[in-house]
C-alpha cells in the first residue's frame, strides 16, 4: 500500500506531529514500507495455527505454599500507640 504525500501530511496532522515539508517525502516513503512489510505478514498462512500466549511456552517453578514465617502480630501490637480489637488506631486525616 503506497501512502501519497497529502495522506501522510493529514496523518502528521492528526496525530500532532510536526513534520516540515521538506521531510515528508522520506517520511511517506518509510511509512509505505511499513505497510508493505504489514501486508507481506498479513499474507502468511496461518490456517490450522493455535495463537499463543507465549512463544516459549515457559513455566514458572514453585515454590510450596508453605507459612515461613512466625506470627508476631501480638508483638507489633504491644509497642503501637493504639490499638483496639486486633485493629491499629490511627488519626483521622479527611474530614
Amino acid at each position: 500500500m503506497a501512502l501519497e504525500l497529502k495522506d501522510v501530511a493529514k496523518i502528521a496532522h492528526l496525530a500532532r506531529l510536526q513534520v516540515t515539508d521538506a521531510e515528508i517525502p522520506a517520511v511517506t516513503q518509510r511509512l509505505s514500507t511499513i505497510l508493505e512489510l504489514i501486508e507481506q505478514l498479513q499474507a502468511a498462512p496461518t490456517d490450522g495455527i493455535e495463537p499463543m500466549a507465549h512463544p516459549t511456552d515457559a513455566v514458572q517453578r514453585l515454590r510450596p505454599d508453605v507459612v515461613t514465617e512466625t506470627d508476631r502480630r501480638n508483638d507489633y501490637q504491644r509497642i503501637a500507640p493504639a490499638v483496639e480489637d486486633g485493629l491499629y488506631l490511627v488519626p483521622k486525616v479527611i474530614e
